[in-house]
């Protein structure tokens, strides 16, 4: 799971898509709560650290993609011997509307990780909470691995 508070000031990038050039989130790299989570659920699978540990707040990681950032972890998750089978993504926030991104968004998780299939979606907290109110947005993750290539 990953959260972070909207600002007016960064662009909006979810699962490595440019949604917007304002109201992104708030974060030390790119802000992307959708791909934070992935990487800590990937991470998790694996027995590592949290993302926290390899990607800690220092310049190197300022702005940083997390579209490259998830290419370390895959890294990461192959050192150990395993493949990502599929990933199930639940994007909770208010706005924007996550449909029209959606291929887009998915063709990106492919394009690192080929072998998997991946469920994206997304919701709303119906008004409720800091999320609810719009002032952030969160994402939850799970991963499947296999130490099996064919899954």
């Amino acid at each position: 799971m990953d959260i972070h508070p909207f600002s007016e000031a960064r662009p909006l990038i979810l699962c490595g898509v440019r949604i917007s050039e304002k109201d992104g989130l708030l974060g030390h790299s790119d802000g992307d709560v959708a791909l934070h989570a992935l990487m800590d659920a990937i991470l998790g699978a694996c027995g590592l650290e949290d993302i926290g540990h390899y990607f800690p707040p220092i310049p190197q990681w300022q702005g940083a993609s997390s579209l490259e950032m998830l290419k370390i972890v895959k890294s990461k998750m192959e050192e150990r011997g395993f493949f990502l089978v599929n990933a199930d993504i639940s994007l909770i926030l208010e706005k924007p509307q996550v449909a029209p991104f959606r291929e887009e968004m998915v063709r990106n998780l492919t394009q690192v990780f080929p072998e998997a299939q991946f469920s994206l979606k997304a919701t709303t907290c119906e008004g409720l909470g800091f999320v609810g109110k719009g002032e952030g947005a969160c994402a939850i993750a799970v991963a499947l691995l296999s130490s099996d290539s064919h899954g």
